[in-house]
């Protein structure tokens, strides 16, 4: 004969029913919370599915009208009529004014060719100043290179030389990124409280601060002093 439950059998059964009883109820609630999740999110990654191919979609049109306006690579302009042409029908531009005969413009038409094609929201071109003394005098470009920032149809801002490009012929393609990013010609994702040559280690190089001076109009080299 089975011994009859004690008071203390009794209520541990009576709790070990409870918490299943409230168990069972927390586990009913927790199913029909994640079944409410599972409906809502099959409707909500839907619509975020949509969102994301509707951005992808404004990307690329945006991507084939930034490249039918001649963006995407770094060109050179035959004359100043162009020049206004292009500044009107693009938001961002940087124009490299160079000539021929000056060594530090190829430098930079070497750094300009790679950022071209990073940053197509930006169009990079590059002018003969000599064929163009109306634009320099009215841009005050005394000093060869010189990149005119130019944004909605303004000029905002020069790079003149490489005097903000840590003052040295072999500052790196992300030292002339920041600096335009700077600017705001360019979608920088950088900081740009840090500029890249900060980092850079210093190398002694015999090259001098970049002479500013003109003489009445005369456009000078930045490179004036190699010549």
């Amino acid at each position: 004969k089975m011994a009859a439950d004690t008071p203390v059998d009794i209520l541990q059964k009576v709790l070990e029913n409870e918490i299943l009883q409230s168990t069972k109820v927390v586990e009913e609630h927790l199913d029909a919370e994640i079944q409410k999740l599972d409906q809502m999110d099959e409707d909500e990654l839907e619509r975020l599915k949509q969102r994301r191919l509707e951005a992808l979609k404004k990307t690329q049109q945006q991507k084939q009208e930034w490249l039918s306006k001649g963006h995407g690579e770094y060109r050179e302009i035959p004359s100043e009529r162009d020049f206004f042409q292009e500044v009107k029908e693009s938001k961002n531009v940087v124009c490299h004014f160079y000539r021929e005969t000056t060594f530090r413009c190829q430098i930079m038409d070497k750094h300009l060719t790679v950022l071209a094609k990073k940053h197509i929201e930006t169009k990079f071109l590059k002018l003969n100043a000599e064929k163009s003394p109306f634009l320099c005098e009215r841009l005050r470009i005394k000093v060869i290179p010189t990149l005119a920032l130019i944004k909605d149809g303004k000029t905002q801002d020069y790079v003149v030389g490489f005097t903000d490009l840590g003052n040295t012929d072999d500052f790196t393609t992300e030292t002339l990124e920041w600096r335009l990013g700077c600017a705001d010609i360019i979608n920088y994702s950088g900081n740009l409280m840090d500029p890249p040559f900060q980092s850079q280690k210093k190398y002694g190089t015999s090259f001098t601060k970049l002479d500013k001076k003109t003489i009445r109009g005369k456009i000078y080299d930045s490179d004036s002093d190699d010549d």
